[in-house]
């Protein structure tokens, strides 16, 4: 037995975070910002230790419209992910080209899901 079936909201949070990384993989900036709230929040890995805060759609928009054109080889991989209520834990790992030869990097994201978008994404890497 499917153990969201019994727990809506967290089949809701799967979703929302299902939709994000899949806009994120087709490079769907639009697709990405209409999968998060109006005052979403994004942490990026970098510059070490502490990382990046952006706040709001035009400044997270800002950062992947940048990601996106920088990292056009990009994808995003799903090692496991786990969900309870508007909590998300995916543990993945991403890939390009750099400097014409295939790269990784192993992380995790901490996702906060409201009314069925992503409200914060907390990024975090191996290394």
């Amino acid at each position: 037995m499917d153990r969201t079936e019994h727990d809506p909201r967290t089949a809701e949070t799967l979703a929302a975070v299902e939709r994000f990384n899949e806009a994120f993989n087709r490079q769907d900036v639009e697709g990405v910002m209409a999968a998060m709230t109006g005052d979403c929040v994004f942490e990026n890995t970098s510059p070490f230790p502490d990382g990046t805060r952006f706040e709001g759609q035009a400044a997270v928009r800002g950062f992947w419209e940048r990601f996106f054109q920088n990292s056009p080889t990009a994808t995003f991989d799903a090692e496991d992910v786990f969900a309870t209520g508007d909590r998300c834990t995916v543990r993945w790992i991403y890939r390009k080209t750099k400097d014409g030869q295939p790269w990784h990097i192993r992380g995790v994201d901490v996702f906060l899901v409201r009314d069925g978008k992503v409200a914060e994404k907390h990024s975090y890497v191996k290394g």
